[in-house]
């Protein structure tokens, strides 16, 4: 799965890191980012979930 994190629509409400935080962190100024290693494939069954959790879907999960 390929996974997009939009900077311009991302707020830095961390639900993402919070719902799947082996996939997602945020960055210095604390916006979403992904963490080493999980750019384009995943396998934390929390991934679509933290896109549905972003309050501002900043997040795109879609199959490769």
């Amino acid at each position: 799965m390929h996974i997009d994190i939009d900077k311009d629509t991302c707020i830095g409400a961390g639900q993402c890191a919070l719902s799947a935080p082996k996939v997602f962190t945020q960055d210095d100024d604390g916006f979403s980012t992904l963490l080493p290693g999980h750019e384009d494939a995943t396998t934390d069954p929390m991934t679509r979930e933290a896109a549905r959790a972003c309050p501002v879907g900043a997040i795109t999960v879609s199959a490769d």
